[in-house]
């Protein structure tokens, strides 16, 4: 399980950032997940919940927004979403595609009590 070490790494950006801040407590966290990350969001999930124990975001909630795949064609400029990963272009048949969004993991925010 992979997700593990991904939360074990948030959460020293988390530890780091809340420093910065001088914060008491970290109470909520907010993730993008890109259906194409390879990562699985309930997985990643239970393993904030157990990671977060006797840490400075022990009640914190995990907030996680998937997102989807959006791609342009390198070919026409056509931007569409594959409904099935094929990564073909409808438009003019290309797969020179390029992704725009759905293989990101960012941390997109963090709610601090100081």
């Amino acid at each position: 399980m992979h997700e593990l070490s991904i939360v074990a790494n948030l959460f020293e950006i988390l530890k780091e950032k809340a420093k910065e801040q001088k914060a008491k407590r970290i109470t909520k966290v907010k993730l993008k997940v890109g259906v194409l990350s390879g990562v699985v969001p309930e997985l990643l999930e239970s393993a904030f919940d157990i990671y977060k124990k006797k840490t400075i975001a022990s009640e914190a909630k995990l907030e996680i927004e998937k997102t989807l795949v959006k791609v342009k064609c390198q070919s026409c400029g056509f931007e569409f979403s594959p409904e099935d990963f094929t990564m073909i272009c409808p438009s003019c048949g290309s797969f020179e595609i390029k992704i725009l969004s759905g293989d990101e993991l960012l941390l997109e925010k963090m709610e601090l009590e100081i």
